[in-house]
């Protein structure tokens, strides 16, 4: 049997959005596996304060959900919102992302 060795390149991808939105998915790029954040701590981190529904439609609007980590996002209360493919996918999304992060 073939060995094959494992290279990890970055990936260069073209996204399309607002200016708003790029810095979203951009912050969102930054979020470390494993880890949540909300639509309010993002407006922040990118200096909206007062544009967490702002940052939700940004969320909504990403097209590569999994390269741009979407699912990483909840609402202050802890519930996980609504989820472009669903708020079981993105449960488990966030549960495989926890178990792989502990193992470090």
């Amino acid at each position: 049997m073939a060995a094959f060795n494992t290279v990890v390149l970055p990936l260069a991808l073209l996204v399309k959005g607002t200016n708003f939105q790029v810095r979203v998915w951009r912050a969102l790029l930054a979020l470390p596996e494993g880890t949540v954040t909300t639509y309010g701590q993002l407006a922040r981190h990118i200096g909206e304060p007062r544009s967490a529904r702002a940052v939700g439609g940004a969320v909504g609007a990403n097209p590569i959900a999994w390269l741009i980590p979407c699912h990483r996002v909840i609402r202050e209360s802890g519930e996980l919102s609504h989820y472009r493919w669903g708020n079981t996918r993105k449960a488990a999304l966030l549960a495989w992302e926890a178990a792989r992060s502990s193992r470090v």
